[in-house]
């Protein structure tokens, strides 16, 4: 019956803007991985493509439930976004007398630490949200 309901229950105006925090908050910091590793300051002294590959293929991994809004999901992608979060703390921290440019490590950093602060704040409440709603209306 969970199934059932997870597909008809209308998410209330504070778990869709929980959804819409997390996901984009999400989608952005897969958009800055490629772009980081890719492009903007790529880390010196190893292969480009292999940190990209590093640091996007887990983000890819839980991607399609969260895109479909499925509340475990969002619970265990923000222990795996606590990784990128730890980097961009200690990469801000470490870069932090470079003097301010969009190609440079600090922005990057300082841009992921933002963007995974704000999935780790908004998909367990998402997560919390959305499970209420979906057990009040099993329950009937």
């Amino acid at each position: 019956m969970t199934r059932y309901a997870e597909r008809h229950v209308p998410p209330s105006r504070r778990t869709r803007i929980l959804y819409f925090l997390s996901v984009g908050s999400y989608l952005a910091l897969i958009a800055l991985s490629v772009l980081w590793e890719g492009w903007l300051a790529p880390a010196a002294g190893a292969p480009p493509d292999l940190w990209l590959i590093i640091k996007s293929v887990p983000l890819l991994l839980p991607l399609f439930g969260l895109l479909h809004g499925k509340p475990y999901t969002h619970a265990w992608a923000s222990l795996l976004v606590l990784i990128y979060f730890t980097e961009g703390v200690v990469l801000t921290y470490t870069y932090r007398t470079q003097p301010l440019s969009f190609h440079d490590t600090f922005t990057c950093a300082a841009v992921e630490t933002v963007l995974s602060a704000i999935f780790i704040v908004s998909a367990p409440f998402y997560a919390r949200f959305r499970a209420i709603e979906l057990l009040n209306e099993a329950d009937g």
